[in-house]
Protein backbone atom coordinates (compact mmCIF):
# COMPACT_ATOMS: atom_id res chain seq x y z
CA UNK A 1 0.00 0.00 0.00
CA UNK A 2 2.86 2.17 0.89
CA UNK A 3 4.88 2.56 -2.60
CA UNK A 4 6.20 5.88 -1.41
CA UNK A 5 3.63 8.32 -2.82
CA UNK A 6 1.80 10.93 -0.07
CA UNK A 7 -0.50 9.11 1.95
CA UNK A 8 -3.66 10.03 0.81
CA UNK A 9 -6.60 9.89 4.30
CA UNK A 10 -9.39 8.09 1.91
CA UNK A 11 -11.93 7.60 5.32
CA UNK A 12 -11.74 11.40 4.77
CA UNK A 13 -12.10 11.13 1.13
CA UNK A 14 -15.16 9.26 1.86
CA UNK A 15 -16.30 11.18 4.59
CA UNK A 16 -16.99 8.04 6.81
CA UNK A 17 -15.61 7.04 10.32
CA UNK A 18 -12.22 4.59 9.76
CA UNK A 19 -14.19 2.07 11.55
CA UNK A 20 -17.29 1.98 9.58
CA UNK A 21 -19.01 -1.31 8.27
CA UNK A 22 -19.00 -2.52 4.88
CA UNK A 23 -22.47 -1.14 4.08
CA UNK A 24 -21.81 2.17 5.28
CA UNK A 25 -18.52 2.41 3.01
CA UNK A 26 -20.55 1.35 -0.04
CA UNK A 27 -23.47 3.71 0.89
CA UNK A 28 -20.72 6.97 1.64
CA UNK A 29 -19.15 5.91 -2.28
CA UNK A 30 -22.23 5.91 -3.71
CA UNK A 31 -23.45 8.90 -2.49
CA UNK A 32 -20.60 10.83 -3.36
CA UNK A 33 -19.94 9.49 -6.52
CA UNK A 34 -23.82 9.92 -7.84
CA UNK A 35 -22.83 13.83 -6.35
CA UNK A 36 -19.77 14.20 -8.13
CA UNK A 37 -20.19 12.33 -11.49
CA UNK A 38 -20.13 14.36 -14.74
CA UNK A 39 -23.63 13.55 -15.29
CA UNK A 40 -24.76 15.52 -12.75
CA UNK A 41 -23.83 19.08 -14.32
CA UNK A 42 -24.94 21.35 -11.18
CA UNK A 43 -22.24 19.30 -8.58
CA UNK A 44 -20.11 17.29 -10.90
CA UNK A 45 -16.81 18.09 -9.75
CA UNK A 46 -14.37 14.78 -11.99
CA UNK A 47 -11.51 15.85 -9.64
CA UNK A 48 -13.00 14.70 -6.56
CA UNK A 49 -14.64 12.13 -8.52
CA UNK A 50 -11.58 10.43 -9.41
CA UNK A 51 -10.47 10.70 -5.80
CA UNK A 52 -14.00 9.07 -4.13
CA UNK A 53 -13.37 6.37 -6.44
CA UNK A 54 -9.81 5.88 -6.04
CA UNK A 55 -10.34 5.93 -2.50
CA UNK A 56 -13.42 3.38 -2.69
CA UNK A 57 -11.04 0.92 -5.19
CA UNK A 58 -8.34 1.24 -2.37
CA UNK A 59 -10.17 -0.23 0.52
CA UNK A 60 -13.43 -1.54 -0.96
CA UNK A 61 -12.07 -4.96 -0.40
CA UNK A 62 -11.51 -6.63 3.55
CA UNK A 63 -7.82 -7.74 2.49
CA UNK A 64 -6.38 -4.21 0.79
CA UNK A 65 -8.68 -2.15 3.93
CA UNK A 66 -6.76 -4.58 6.56
CA UNK A 67 -3.46 -3.32 4.72
CA UNK A 68 -4.51 0.39 4.60
CA UNK A 69 -5.82 0.37 7.95
CA UNK A 70 -2.18 -0.34 9.53
CA UNK A 71 -0.51 2.59 6.89
CA UNK A 72 -3.75 4.87 8.30
CA UNK A 73 -2.49 3.87 12.07
CA UNK A 74 0.82 4.81 11.67
CA UNK A 75 -0.29 8.17 9.82
CA UNK A 76 -2.75 9.38 11.84
CA UNK A 77 -2.19 7.38 15.22
CA UNK A 78 -5.78 5.99 14.97
CA UNK A 79 -6.09 3.09 16.89
CA UNK A 80 -8.30 0.43 15.85
CA UNK A 81 -10.72 -1.27 18.36
CA UNK A 82 -10.34 -4.97 17.92
CA UNK A 83 -14.14 -6.49 18.66
CA UNK A 84 -13.88 -9.19 21.09
CA UNK A 85 -15.41 -12.27 19.84
CA UNK A 86 -18.61 -12.06 21.96
CA UNK A 87 -19.86 -9.24 20.15
CA UNK A 88 -18.82 -10.72 16.61
CA UNK A 89 -20.88 -13.75 17.84
CA UNK A 90 -23.65 -11.87 18.73
CA UNK A 91 -23.18 -9.49 15.73
CA UNK A 92 -23.72 -12.83 13.59
CA UNK A 93 -26.67 -13.68 15.09
CA UNK A 94 -28.59 -10.50 14.81
CA UNK A 95 -27.87 -10.98 10.97
CA UNK A 96 -29.00 -14.86 11.12
CA UNK A 97 -32.57 -13.30 13.39
CA UNK A 98 -33.25 -10.63 10.27
CA UNK A 99 -32.66 -13.19 7.23
CA UNK A 100 -34.85 -15.74 9.26
CA UNK A 101 -37.43 -13.19 9.96
CA UNK A 102 -37.32 -12.03 6.05
CA UNK A 103 -37.76 -16.23 5.17
CA UNK A 104 -40.77 -16.57 7.30
CA UNK A 105 -42.21 -12.66 5.89
CA UNK A 106 -41.79 -13.45 2.35
CA UNK A 107 -42.74 -17.35 3.17
CA UNK A 108 -46.15 -16.15 4.58
CA UNK A 109 -46.56 -13.30 1.86
CA UNK A 110 -46.37 -15.77 -0.50
CA UNK A 111 -48.74 -18.03 0.97
CA UNK A 112 -51.76 -14.80 1.35
CA UNK A 113 -50.56 -14.04 -2.04
CA UNK A 114 -51.30 -17.45 -3.67
CA UNK A 115 -54.14 -18.86 -1.40
CA UNK A 116 -55.91 -15.80 -0.27
CA UNK A 117 -58.94 -17.94 1.61
CA UNK A 118 -56.11 -19.99 3.46
CA UNK A 119 -53.13 -17.69 4.34
CA UNK A 120 -52.13 -19.10 7.47
CA UNK A 121 -49.37 -21.79 7.55
CA UNK A 122 -48.52 -23.97 10.81
CA UNK A 123 -45.48 -23.27 13.10
CA UNK A 124 -43.73 -26.49 12.21
CA UNK A 125 -43.52 -25.90 8.63
CA UNK A 126 -42.17 -22.45 9.35
CA UNK A 127 -39.64 -23.90 12.14
CA UNK A 128 -38.72 -26.55 9.86
CA UNK A 129 -38.00 -24.42 6.74
CA UNK A 130 -35.37 -22.69 9.14
CA UNK A 131 -34.32 -25.46 11.03
CA UNK A 132 -34.27 -23.82 14.60
CA UNK A 133 -34.66 -24.65 18.04
CA UNK A 134 -37.83 -24.32 19.66
CA UNK A 135 -36.64 -21.19 21.72
CA UNK A 136 -35.36 -19.66 18.57
CA UNK A 137 -39.01 -20.03 16.41
CA UNK A 138 -40.55 -18.44 19.98
CA UNK A 139 -38.18 -15.41 19.75
CA UNK A 140 -38.74 -14.75 15.95
CA UNK A 141 -42.62 -15.42 16.49
CA UNK A 142 -42.29 -13.40 19.73
CA UNK A 143 -40.48 -10.59 17.31
CA UNK A 144 -43.01 -10.81 14.60
CA UNK A 145 -46.17 -10.67 16.47
CA UNK A 146 -44.56 -7.70 18.87
CA UNK A 147 -44.46 -5.68 15.21
CA UNK A 148 -47.75 -6.60 14.17
CA UNK A 149 -46.25 -8.47 10.51
CA UNK A 150 -47.59 -11.53 11.84
CA UNK A 151 -51.27 -12.75 13.78
CA UNK A 152 -53.02 -16.15 14.14
CA UNK A 153 -55.27 -17.06 12.54
CA UNK A 154 -58.50 -19.05 13.83
CA UNK A 155 -57.59 -22.48 12.42
CA UNK A 156 -54.08 -21.55 14.85
CA UNK A 157 -51.55 -20.96 12.23
CA UNK A 158 -49.77 -17.90 11.28
CA UNK A 159 -50.46 -15.06 8.31
CA UNK A 160 -48.89 -12.46 7.40
CA UNK A 161 -51.11 -8.65 8.08
CA UNK A 162 -51.32 -5.91 6.49
CA UNK A 163 -48.34 -4.40 8.03
CA UNK A 164 -46.25 -7.36 7.18
CA UNK A 165 -47.59 -7.05 3.39
CA UNK A 166 -46.40 -3.42 3.54
CA UNK A 167 -42.73 -4.82 5.25
CA UNK A 168 -42.03 -6.87 2.35
CA UNK A 169 -43.25 -4.59 -0.05
CA UNK A 170 -40.89 -1.77 1.08
CA UNK A 171 -37.76 -4.18 1.71
CA UNK A 172 -38.41 -5.35 -1.45
CA UNK A 173 -38.27 -1.76 -3.41
CA UNK A 174 -35.13 -1.41 -0.93
CA UNK A 175 -32.94 -4.00 -1.90
CA UNK A 176 -33.85 -3.31 -5.65
CA UNK A 177 -33.32 0.32 -5.56
CA UNK A 178 -29.63 -1.07 -3.86
CA UNK A 179 -28.99 -3.66 -6.64
CA UNK A 180 -29.91 -0.90 -9.03
CA UNK A 181 -27.18 1.19 -7.06
CA UNK A 182 -24.36 -1.46 -7.03
CA UNK A 183 -24.70 -2.13 -11.06
CA UNK A 184 -24.40 1.94 -11.55
CA UNK A 185 -21.66 2.13 -9.42
CA UNK A 186 -20.20 -0.54 -11.64
CA UNK A 187 -20.81 0.71 -14.96
CA UNK A 188 -19.74 3.81 -13.51
CA UNK A 189 -16.48 2.69 -12.09
CA UNK A 190 -15.70 0.61 -15.11
CA UNK A 191 -16.84 3.65 -17.52
CA UNK A 192 -14.58 5.83 -15.65
CA UNK A 193 -11.34 2.92 -15.46
CA UNK A 194 -12.01 2.59 -19.27
CA UNK A 195 -11.27 6.88 -19.27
Amino acid sequence: MDSGQAFVDFYSVLKVHPQCDQKTLEAAYRDLAKIYHPDHPETADTDKFREVLQAYRAIKEPEDRAQYDLQYSLHTGFSFEVADAADEKNEREALSDGDAHSRILMHLYKRRRDVASEPGVGQYTLQQMLNCSDETFQFHMWYLRGKGFIEYTEDGTLAITVVGVDHVIAMSKMHAQEKLQIEQARYFGAASSEA
